[in-house]
């Protein structure tokens, strides 16, 4: 009897490990699909405009749906998405950028004291999603682009 040569997972062994995906990029996108979800609930607990609320929900929704589908893809033994997890580095820029880019609404005259709550809770997690994301877009493509050819074993 010879030994199998293949490099084919043990059994109980994902994919994921012999792909090279580490496993804090799994959790990594766990997180930050939590921060997009914290990001939807938030102006729950915020006096806001309309304005915030809807883009809030929608791109918060969008963060979470988007960094879960790579935890899921992560989980299931495949790679990491940096397309998706770019965009998601991009959505949450976006939700820093947009308290001052929807209706020009920051300051003491436009939104109330209450509201400035919900402004630091989209920046800051605004800021953390989107560095998360970018360091995980970067971890995974920088396996794909230093490993062997798609395809190959």
């Amino acid at each position: 009897m010879s030994e199998s040569t293949t490099n084919e997972p043990a059994a109980g062994e994902s994919n994921t490990r012999r792909q090279g995906e580490p496993e804090g990029q799994k959790w990594l996108s766990g997180f930050v699909s939590l921060i997009g979800l914290w990001m939807a609930v938030s102006p729950i607990f915020y006096d806001q405009a309309a304005s915030m609320l809807w883009n809030n929900l929608l791109i918060g929704g969008a963060i979470f749906l988007l960094a879960g589908y790579n935890y899921y893809r992560i989980t299931t033994g495949h790679s990491t998405s940096t397309g998706v997890m770019s965009l998601v580095a991009l959505l949450a820029l976006w939700v820093v950028v947009s308290q001052w880019a929807i209706g020009g609404q920051i300051g003491m005259s436009g939104l109330e004291v209450a509201a400035m709550g919900l402004v630091w809770s989209n920046v800051i997690s605004g800021l953390v999603a989107a560095a998360l994301s970018a360091y995980i877009a970067y971890a995974g493509g920088r396996g794909v682009r230093t490993g062997a050819a798609a395809g190959t074993r």
